[in-house]
């Protein structure tokens, strides 16, 4: 049998939606942890280590009566090696989306539940070309308040599909979780597909 529900260790609305969307009964309890990367670190691997991160460290916060499987994610966004998080401010903000116009980058996201067996990651990684973008176009997306806290300073499911051009991998994980990857883990603990699809219509 699944678990009644997990704990999900993030603040986003996009991952609670999609976990609702594939019929995971979940208790949002955001945590805070240090997001800078590693020296030399790469994209997959930072995003892969925050996910782990996340989940352990809510995990640890449980005491042994309140705790159940907890789900941790992270997404960046990577021109090359380059990574870019969320903006620190309007003008960060307005020179990633000026780097990223005209051109294809990386998304990378990686899902890691912590249960009482351990530990399980996985990723995905997905790819997303924009259209070239002026400057005073650049200021007028910042302007619509879609960008902050969002990484790479843009938000797929929002007004930024008007200058996404081509998109290929996960568009959950483009989103923040993807959710093939988070159902292969959690069939490890006994959510089957079919009690997720049947979870879905609750």
């Amino acid at each position: 049998m699944p678990p009644e529900f997990l704990f999900l260790a993030s603040a986003s609305p996009r991952r609670s939606t999609l976990l609702r969307q594939i019929g995971i009964s979940h208790r949002v309890m955001p945590v805070d942890v240090d997001e800078t990367p590693l020296r030399g670190e790469s994209p997959a691997a930072y995003v892969s280590r925050l996910a782990a991160v996340k989940a352990s460290a809510l995990w640890e916060r449980l005491s042994d009566s309140e705790r159940a499987p907890v789900l941790g994610s992270d997404t960046t966004v990577a021109l090359g090696t380059e990574i870019y998080g969320k903006p620190l401010h309007r003008d960060d903000g307005i020179r990633m989306l000026q780097s990223l116009a005209g051109r294809t980058h990386e998304v990378h996201t990686a899902v890691a539940l912590r249960h009482a067996g351990g530990i399980d990651t996985r990723s995905s990684v997905s790819e997303v070309a924009f259209a070239n973008l002026t400057l005073a176009e650049c200021a007028a997306y910042w302007e619509s308040g879609e960008p902050e806290g969002k990484a790479g300073g843009y938000a797929v499911q929002g007004l930024a599909a008007a200058f996404i051009t081509r998109m290929t991998g996960s568009y959950s994980g483009i989103m923040g979780l993807p959710l093939a990857e988070t159902a292969d883990l959690l069939q490890g603990i006994g959510w089957t597909l079919e009690h997720m699809l049947r979870g879905s219509k609750a």
